[in-house]
């Protein structure tokens, strides 16, 4: 885990980002829900960038397919940031994003 300087709620975000497991993941999606504000939305766009773990990422995928709209959206992102265009196409097909999200970066 690397120390950073962030603290408060952005700072558990990353905490749990960089631990990565399925609950981590799980606690990280709970903050992306329709009244999010504008800061906690970049705060999980930011935490998720920093998820490495496999059980971690795997989790994101299963979010992809199976969150709300603003979660699925976000693990689109995560998913093409990673270049992982596959999983992206899949859901894409399976009409789980919609073609502005599949294509964002």
């Amino acid at each position: 885990m690397t120390i950073h300087k962030f603290t408060g709620k952005l700072g558990e975000l990353i905490e749990r980002a960089e631990h990565g497991s399925e609950l981590d993941v799980d606690f990280i999606m709970t903050h992306l829900m329709k009244d999010s504000s504008l800061a906690m939305t970049r705060f999980v766009d930011y935490a998720l960038g920093l998820v490495e773990n496999p059980n971690g990422i795997n989790r994101l995928e299963y979010y992809l397919f199976n969150g709300t709209l603003m979660q699925r959206n976000y693990c689109s992102l995560f998913f093409n940031r990673r270049q992982d265009y596959d999983i992206v196409q899949r859901a894409y097909k399976a009409g789980r994003i919609d073609e502005i999200q599949a294509f964002a970066r």
